[in-house]
């Protein structure tokens, strides 16, 4: 196929940290069927495929592939493609609008030579229903003890539905273990992506964060979920006043990364940094 690839590791600057993802340009004529099919050879959690902006006032399409099927919009993949699409057309600072199946996301670069900075403002933060604590935290190995009982489970949206679930202390984040028969029947039934189990000091405005979702080997635990630490600012603002939040996260499963997010009106801004791990082009 000779198309250029891009592999990057997002919210990190030290490669072989963060979330991997493998970008893919000049995409037009790839159909869905063989970008899922490249997505399960990467192995990766997401692999994005650049194209042509389909909208008025997007720069390019950002298609993103799970190991499943195409999410309609993600975190590190919108950071991370951006980096590569500014690599790729020599740009060192760059304010792209993105079009994805969730709507046109504006997404701000800075580049120098393989490392990165990357911004994004998500979609307005949508509220579902608070959920029942008990049932969210078995789900993700937990129970009641290990609650955040001012702050129950929340379904929220600035993109894509997660589940936000504080917990009391980082010690609980620590006991936290995928339920491989909860987990799946709880997010089928909700629409959602991942369980975020957070641990919050809104004094600080810190955290640190683990993510539960389902993959094709059953549960796994996400390294970095961009499209989650925008649903968990937006719950901890609408609860606390919180204007900034900067969230830990991977550093249980061996992939240590930092993701920064801000209120910017009606929206949040994730921020991360991003290394470029390899170029090449596919066969």
């Amino acid at each position: 196929m000779g198309r250029p690839l891009t592999w990057l590791d997002v919210f990190t600057s030290v490669p072989l940290a963060g979330n991997g993802l493998c970008v893919v340009h000049d995409a037009d004529d790839l159909d869905e069927a063989t970008m899922l099919a490249i997505a399960r050879e990467t192995r990766l959690s997401e692999t994005t495929f650049v194209q042509t902006a389909t909208e008025s006032g997007a720069d390019y399409r950002n298609r993103i592939f799970t190991l499943h099927g195409e999410l309609p919009f993600a975190g590190h993949p919108s950071l991370g493609t951006a980096v590569a699409v500014a690599r790729a057309r020599g740009q060192a600072q760059a304010s792209y609008v993105q079009q994805t199946h969730a709507g046109l996301q504006p997404v701000d670069v800075t580049l120098d030579g393989v490392d990165a900075r990357a911004s994004m403002l998500q979609n307005p933060a949508v509220f579902g229903a608070e959920l029942d604590p008990a049932r969210v935290l078995a789900a993700v190995g937990l129970g009641l003890a290990e609650a955040n009982a001012a702050w129950p489970p929340q379904l929220v949206s600035t993109g894509v539905p997660h589940v936000v679930t504080p917990v009391r202390d980082v010690a609980a984040l620590a006991r936290a273990r995928a339920d491989e028969t909860l987990l799946p029947a709880l997010l089928d039934e909700l629409g959602a992506i991942c369980v975020y189990v957070a641990a919050v000091d809104s004094q600080d405005g810190a955290g640190r964060a683990r993510s539960f979702f389902m993959g094709d080997a059953g549960a796994l635990e996400d390294p970095a979920t961009g499209s989650a630490v925008g649903p968990l600012l937006a719950y901890v603002a609408e609860r606390a006043g919180v204007q900034e939040l900067t969230v830990g996260q991977g550093a249980e499963i061996g992939r240590p990364s930092t993701l920064h997010a801000a209120v910017e009106g009606d929206r949040v801004r994730v921020t991360g940094d991003v290394v470029v791990v390899a170029e090449g082009t596919s066969l």
